[in-house]
């Protein structure tokens, strides 16, 4: 991973950072990074892999349960006579 320095945040920004991160039970470095993931992640879902882009809509209304497909032994392959 690396590390960024962001200079010149003024004093509400980071009031408000450090309430939110409070209220999260996070630091305000945690806080600051999930807020730049979250909001760079929902931004461009065209860039983003299938797989995170259904779990981000499915999220917001809980989740989705699929039954469980039940699995049995791979048939054999047809044999061809010559």
């Amino acid at each position: 991973m690396s590390s960024i320095l962001i200079r010149q945040v003024d004093n509400e920004t980071k009031t408000r950072l450090r309430i939110r991160a409070a209220r999260s039970g996070h630091s305000m470095e945690r806080e600051a990074r999930e807020i730049l993931q979250n909001t760079l992640r929902s931004e461009d879902p065209a860039g983003m892999h299938w797989v995170d882009a259904i779990r981000l809509r499915v999220e917001r209304f809980g989740g989705i349960d699929l039954p469980a497909i039940p699995r049995g032994p791979i048939p054999e392959p047809p044999k061809f006579e010559e």
